[in-house]
């Protein structure tokens, strides 16, 4: 076998970060269409252009049609983006006080064309109020023009977090770009996260969650712990041995990990991770469950999510656990009536 730093780079004989994609050498893809969509209703909505005539404002996004990709090949990022939108307006004439409305739309946003270049076209609803067209098609479309490229800039650095996994060479490299954390999170989270990078070194943040259940905390740690119970919110066949190191396997096998702790009706702590994560890469998951008369608040902490898998994470906790287990409680409680 070849030794390190000989040979060609694809032979698996790098002391390496995921163990499978030496050297980030295969082609991997990663959809960004619903982070874009989010990103860009955050980029474009609220934008405001003032002068001496008038001042409008983007007041919504009503149309987002297309996808977006990010693929990933001997270590390269190629991108991929098709966008059709179509943006509100709303504006003030100073001089009368009277307000109008209009519309904004980029029939096509691609990587195809530079922004400079990307069509732009600017209506108003009739009547008059043609400063306020006038003020959009000039200084209007420069800010979204601006818009646009913090879009694109956020989609190569922010959301290809971790898509080029550290190799030999660059464990223990600070990246170049720090991650900030959206302000998007689920009702009822806690907004306070960080960037960490432990494992096998990638960026990661820390995901905190809390939820209301109609339960006493007994009967939501058992859901958690039982098998029987586990298996009828997931839908799924699961392996839960509830013991310190035991083993969990849940969705078929698109969830793993094994119990850490547990502190019956109060605590349990995971290693947790999914399966399109990088290999032998878990978090950490703490559910913490406080007892309140009938009802109890969960508390989730989920540390060492990987950057690019936060959002997706968060939709596992929220679609695949919490909902199921509230259509468990509410079917155990109809059953009782």
């Amino acid at each position: 076998m070849a030794k390190w730093g000989q040979g060609d780079p694809r032979w698996i004989v790098e002391e390496r970060a995921d163990a499978t994609n030496v050297n980030n050498w295969h082609w991997t893809e990663r959809d960004a269409t619903s982070w874009s969509k989010s990103k860009l209703k955050e980029v474009l909505v609220g934008l405001v252009v003032e002068d001496e005539a008038g001042r409008c404002e983007i007041s919504d996004l009503k149309q987002v049609e297309g996808e977006a990709s990010c693929n990933s090949r001997k270590g390269k990022l190629i991108f991929f983006y098709e966008w059709n939108l179509r943006l509100s307006w709303k504006g003030t004439v100073k001089e009368s006080g009277e307000k109008h409305k209009g519309s904004v739309e980029i029939p096509n946003l691609s990587e195809e064309n530079e922004v400079d270049d990307t069509e732009i076209n600017v209506s108003k609803k009739k009547g008059e109020g043609d400063v306020l067209k006038d003020l959009m098609r000039t200084e209007g479309t420069t800010k979204v023009r601006e818009a646009l490229r913090d879009y694109l800039k956020a989609l190569k650095t922010e959301f290809t977090l971790g898509m080029i996994l550290p190799t030999k060479a660059t464990v223990g490299q600070e990246a170049a770009t720090e991650r900030k954390p959206s302000g998007n999170t689920v009702q009822d989270s806690v907004s306070a996260q960080s960037v960490d990078r432990i494992g096998v070194k990638i960026p990661t943040v820390k995901i905190l969650m809390r939820e209301i259940f109609n339960s006493p905390a007994d009967e939501l740690y058992s859901i958690f712990t039982t098998k029987e119970l586990v298996q009828k919110f997931s839908k799924c066949p699961a392996v839960i041995e509830a013991e310190k190191g035991g083993k969990l396997l849940m969705f078929d096998g698109c969830v793993s990990g094994e119990y850490a702790e547990l502190v019956p009706s109060q605590r349990i702590v995971l290693k947790w991770r999914c399966r399109s994560w990088p290999d032998e890469h878990y978090a950490t998951v703490a559910l913490n469950f406080k007892d309140m008369a009938a009802q109890t608040e969960l508390q989730l902490e989920c540390k060492g999510v990987p950057v690019s898998n936060e959002d997706s994470t968060r939709q596992c906790w929220k679609k695949q656990y919490f909902e199921e287990i509230r259509i468990l409680l509410q079917q155990a409680k109809d059953n009782m009536e």
